[in-house]
């Protein structure tokens, strides 16, 4: 159940949606408005999800009523993978940042299509192995890295700059109260960085944020940095 994309780039085939649907049962496409709740934390965990277009983002509430935003995801991305789990409970609420189309994948018809599609677990288990590789960056990055530096890094991720192209926009919206949460510092510091990388020609916006590698700057900058969080 995948597709290639065919452009030469070494990319992995993204997944077919259309074909999955139309081969299992429980495997649906739905409209979602902008800040429509998904699901919340805590509710039974029955399906998984997959984002066709739009963008959503991932929340996490302590037991002390503290929010944080610990991730956004958009087109091309699953979300929703602990139905899997044997408790099955969400650990998080997912909440449409775009008017968004979004496959509904049933538990039962991702147990039924790993069991019988090569390609579909292929895809699925790529997905939870670059989740794995990025929560352990993200712990990473929260123990041993400045807010300057994990902003740097969220910017660059969200753009998916760093590597090839010179400069990439972040396609989805996201506004410096969402970055302050991912990061875990405040507003009023998250637009102390975003003006002086903009002032230093690593990132422009206006409409979108526009992101350039020379970001990475920040990151590979090894002097030591004053305690921020």
């Amino acid at each position: 159940m995948t597709s290639d994309t065919g452009n030469g780039s070494g990319r992995q085939p993204r997944f077919d949606h259309e074909a999955f649907i139309a081969r299992y049962q429980g495997a649906a496409i739905a409209r979602q408005t902008d800040g429509a709740v998904v699901y919340r934390q805590g509710e039974p965990a029955d399906a998984a999800f997959y984002i066709v277009n739009g963008a959503v983002k991932v929340t996490v509430l302590s037991e002390q009523g503290k929010e944080a935003v610990l991730a956004l995801r958009k087109a091309g991305e699953f979300f929703g993978e602990e139905c899997l789990h044997p408790h099955r409970r969400r650990n998080s609420t997912v909440t449409a940042t775009t008017d968004c189309d979004i496959v509904r994948l049933d538990r039962d018809a991702i147990v039924r299509a790993l069991g019988d599609d090569t390609e579909f677990g292929q895809v699925f288990l790529q997905y939870i192995l670059h989740q794995n590789d990025k929560l352990r960056e993200d712990l990473i990055d929260q123990l041993f890295n400045s807010s300057e530096k994990r902003l740097a890094r969220i910017l660059l991720t969200l753009a998916n700059s760093g590597s090839e192209d010179r400069a990439s926009d972040i396609a989805i919206p996201v506004t410096q109260e969402t970055l302050a949460s991912m990061v875990g510092t405040t507003r009023p510091r998250i637009n102390q960085f975003m003006t002086k990388f903009r002032r230093l020609g690593y990132i422009d916006y206006d409409d979108r944020i526009r992101v350039y590698n020379s970001l990475t700057k920040v990151i590979a900058d090894d002097k030591p940095q004053t305690a921020d969080c």
